[in-house]
């Protein structure tokens, strides 16, 4: 008997997976005390390095990294890899330099960390946003998508895949805090990348006619466009989408179409632009994704130490170049296989549906079954960590600072446990909602992007930039929403990636204007700080401003103006964009001119809570730097090999 496409004996192996997680993560629920809130929300700051890499890789690949990109690998082909493979080396410098400062005002949020460099407005702004963002973005895409791939391989509704994924994500989370979430997630994260690879390894080996090798190379041979890892202005792609409705001549919902012959084809520049994948736009979507993620930053600040977070992220960071075998291979195999067919009478009538069609049909008996659990574990993992990270935020900087600030230590818990289910419940009533969306990640990428330029800001300028006023960092996180938004209007034809670019270059610009113009003397600040009750040694200090300590982080501020700003201008100026007049290039070349000079002359008093940086604080032991090392020829490594 079979259930959908998914067998009895697949169906078994799925369901003892399921069941043996969630006894799992029940047992470490109960045996692992969760009395307060260090122990719910941290996991008692105990990971061992490879629990925090795991972790943070469960995280992080979830539905709409499988489902997603295997979509965009689809129709767009192996360069939306870059997401996965920039990654790596984003990880390792959030190690290097985040995490560092994270670590040492010893947080439980990113919101808390706003309060301590800047005041409680921003964090409580932010607080909202990132919990909003959460719930109705981020939860219900992964309820979304991971119902999507249990509808096609089970048959069932789509709403009775979103209710599944809740109840299994809720078994444990909810109840057992960070460290269920976490030792699930070690299991997890193994099953993800032996599933994974066994999907892979199925259709690839269809593609070579019973040999894997043989795949991969015809993969190659017979698609040269889709390996193409750097697009060119006038590159297109075919919407899939798109495609069905023109030859169908209606819409999913049965109205007629109203595209036109030729919309079937866009531009895969505007969505992926070339070189600013490693220059440019690209490094703002990584570092605020891997640097200001309150769901992926809490594992590491649960880690035993510094050096084992540190050691975790790298570990993390290699498993990073391995994703896109499984999460875009076989989006590009099913084209393979599928390219010669009449677009009316294509299996796939979208592009997230490559990834559940490959499973469904070229991946074998048993491994179907576990391959599928794969997919559910990673749904699962990102799910339970964005409801702990929600539940978080919710307690540490809604609740205890508004509702309830003298609570127990286990009413926090209690909270926390509340505002979990209610935001898995939110997100499951937003998630059918999806359903008439197209590229769901590259979707998320976008619109994410409003939002990350001005955050990232606030947050490296908050670490690196003494003199960065509370004033200025309010202005630039309201002010990020409303530039993307009229900039996108003002300038459709360019690039997101170069839109968040330009962004970054114009919050940065806001940042140290607005300080400068609302900083305090020295006198001021010198009673602020007497003003401040408690708040710790590190701000008893002189606020003479000495430039020797502060010029090294003038100078690494002014490398990233220069990687963002500066070198998205000039591929502009030798690159041009359709739509995108010359003069835009000019204005990011300008403009990161002007911000560089700003920075390098401004003479403001150091704002008071300001944060100490020792250089010892950024020292890192052998192995992380032979792993930084590593990494970083490898992925030179393969791109000179695709180049």
């Amino acid at each position: 008997m079979e259930l959908g496409q998914l067998g009895t004996i697949d169906t078994i192996i799925f369901a003892v997976y399921i069941v043996s997680v969630i006894a799992f993560g029940v047992w470490i629920a109960n045996r692992e005390k969760t009395n307060t809130a260090s122990d719910y929300f941290l996991a008692s700051r105990s990971l061992p390095w490879w629990a925090v890499g795991g972790s943070l890789i469960a995280s992080n690949i979830s539905a709409e990294q499988i489902i997603g990109m295997n979509g965009s690998g689809f129709e767009l082909g192996l360069a939306i890899a870059t997401y996965e493979l920039m990654a790596a080396i984003t990880l390792i410098l959030v190690a290097k330099f985040f995490l560092p400062v994270f670590l040492k005002q010893e947080i439980y949020t990113m919101p808390q960390f706003l309060e301590e460099r800047y005041d409680g407005t921003v964090r409580t702004i932010m607080s909202v946003f990132w919990i909003a963002l959460f719930v109705f973005v981020n939860i219900a895409t992964v309820l979304y998508l991971g119902a999507l791939a249990i509808q096609t391989l089970l048959g069932v509704d789509l709403w009775i895949g979103i209710v599944g994924l809740v109840l299994y994500s809720a078994s444990f989370s909810i109840f057992g805090g960070l460290k269920a979430v976490v030792w699930t997630d070690v299991v997890q994260v193994v099953v993800l990348m032996v599933g994974g690879t066994v999907a892979a390894y199925g259709i690839l080996t269809v593609v070579g006619d019973g040999n894997f090798i043989v795949g991969i190379e015809n993969l190659f041979n017979t698609l040269p466009d889709h390996f193409e890892m750097l697009f060119e202005p006038g590159d297109t792609y075919l919407d899939v989408a798109n495609a069905h409705e023109l030859s169908t001549g209606v819409t999913p919902d049965g109205v007629a179409t109203t595209l036109q012959p030729g919309d079937q084809f866009k531009s895969s520049f505007q969505l992926l632009p070339g070189m600013a994948l490693l220059l440019g736009g690209m490094w703002i979507v990584n570092s605020y994704y891997w640097g200001n993620n309150q769901y992926i930053i809490q594992r590491a600040l649960a880690a035993k130490d510094l050096p084992e977070a540190q050691r975790g992220v790298a570990f993390a960071a290699f498993m990073k170049l391995f994703i896109p075998f499984f999460a875009v291979l076989p989006g590009i195999a099913a084209w393979y296989l599928l390219r010669e067919q009449d677009p009316a009478n294509l299996p796939i009538t979208k592009a997230d549906q490559a990834f559940p069609w490959v499973l469904a049909n070229y991946v074998g008996v048993g491994f179907k079954g576990l391959t599928f659990a794969a997919l559910v574990a990673a749904i699962g993992s990102s799910i339970s960590s964005m409801v702990n990270s929600t539940s978080t935020i919710f307690t540490m900087d809604i609740y205890n600072k508004f509702i309830a600030p003298n609570a127990t230590q286990g009413r926090q818990v209690r909270v926390g446990q509340i505002s979990a289910a209610v935001a898995l419940l939110i997100g499951a009533m937003v998630a059918p909602a999806l359903a008439n969306a197209g590229q769901v990640f590259q979707i998320i990428q976008e619109y994410t992007g409003f939002i990350s330029p001005g955050v990232l800001t606030v947050f490296v300028f908050g670490m690196f930039y003494r003199r960065g006023t509370s004033q200025a960092a309010l202005v630039v996180v309201l002010a990020s929403v409303p530039l993307s938004w009229a900039f996108q209007q003002l300038m459709p034809d360019l690039p997101f990636l170069d839109r968040m670019a330009f962004i970054f270059l114009l919050s940065a610009a806001l940042m140290i204007v607005v300080s400068a113009l609302t900083a305090k003397s020295k006198q001021q600040q010198v009673a602020e700080q007497e003003k401040v009750a408690g708040y710790g040694e590190q701000q008893k200090r002189d606020l003479s401003g000495k430039l020797i300590k502060d010029i090294k982080l003038r100078n690494g501020l002014s490398i990233a103006v220069i990687g963002v700003g500066l070198a998205t201008g000039i591929r502009l100026l030798l690159q041009p964009v359709p739509g995108v007049p010359e003069l835009m290039a000019w204005i990011f070349v300008v403009l990161s001119v002007i911000v560089i000079a700003l920075l390098y002359t401004d003479k403001t008093a150091d704002d008071y809570k300001a944060i100490d940086l020792d250089p010892a604080l950024f020292r890192t032991r052998m192995g992380f730097n032979i792993a930084a090392i590593a990494i970083i020829l490898l992925l030179a490594f393969i791109y000179t090999f695709l180049a």
